[in-house]
């Protein structure tokens, strides 16, 4: 009976997350929140089309739309776990956070770091965003993926050099990307890689690769913090094991 018990509450509370996810509560509402964000996003582009809905690519020239994609598809499986209290589907939502939280985070400091230096850097004149769109697709996508992180996640365990094999992968993967849609369409996604020698865009996308990386180390201290147990969590396992985590 008190085995059952405790099987029982760590399928709602990993010892060492804030928050009881996955859960039919708290959980559950963020996850909503999330994807009626995201299902937003995606309308908007549908609504108001553009160049790149017609383009090789789609509007999957941009890293903005990838990221919204990968976090959907995180935020499906936390969602399908609050609803069936499943920790085999919690686990695959927190190995997707691996990869979708710092992507979009990264997203949100390169578009409005870049936004501040100068708008046309980052939005071609043909683009037309407003703002509650423009905060739907580059700021609440990295809000509420931190929240899922620091509250409703337990601690990841991923490392800083294999943090940055992931980034790397994605960042030269995304460059090999746009350059096919560039030798189709003619134009790059973002003005920013016009300007740029292709030197320049190399070093664009490896300071992309290490910054991803930094946050996936920052967001570690930080949910270490957040969750009192300083920078040394004491998880051994994947996030969101099975086994490990007394889930089974």
């Amino acid at each position: 009976m008190a085995s059952q018990k405790t099987s029982e509450y760590l399928i709602q509370k990993h010892p060492l997350q804030r928050l009881p996810s996955p859960s039919r509560g708290v959980s559950a509402v963020v996850h909503v929140i999330g994807l009626s964000s995201f299902m937003y996003s995606f309308k908007f582009m549908h609504d108001y089309p553009n160049h790149a809905n017609e383009a090789y690519g789609w509007h999957f020239q941009y890293l903005t739309v990838i990221g919204l994609t990968l976090s959907t598809l995180t935020f499906i499986f936390a969602l399908l776990a609050d609803i069936t209290l499943s920790p085999r589907l919690f686990l695959v939502k927190n190995l997707l956070s691996v990869c979708s939280a710092p992507m979009e985070v990264l997203i949100s400091i390169l578009y409005w770091g870049l936004r501040m230096i100068d708008t046309r850097l980052v939005l071609p004149d043909w683009a037309y965003l407003p703002l509650h769109a423009d905060l739907s697709f580059h700021a609440i996508p990295s809000i509420v993926m931190l929240v899922d992180l620091l509250f409703l996640s337990p601690p990841w365990t991923i490392t800083v050099l294999p943090a940055l094999g992931l980034s790397g992968g994605i960042a030269f993967g995304y460059w090999f990307w746009i350059e096919r849609c560039y030798a189709h369409n003619g134009w790059y996604p973002y003005p920013i890689f016009e300007k740029l020698p292709t030197q320049g865009r190399i070093g664009l996308f490896a300071m992309s690769a290490v910054v991803m990386a930094l946050s996936t180390s920052v967001l570690k201290w930080l949910y270490g913090r957040i969750n009192g147990f300083g920078t040394q969590a004491p998880a051994r396992s994947r996030p969101g094991d099975v086994k490990q985590n007394g889930i089974h």
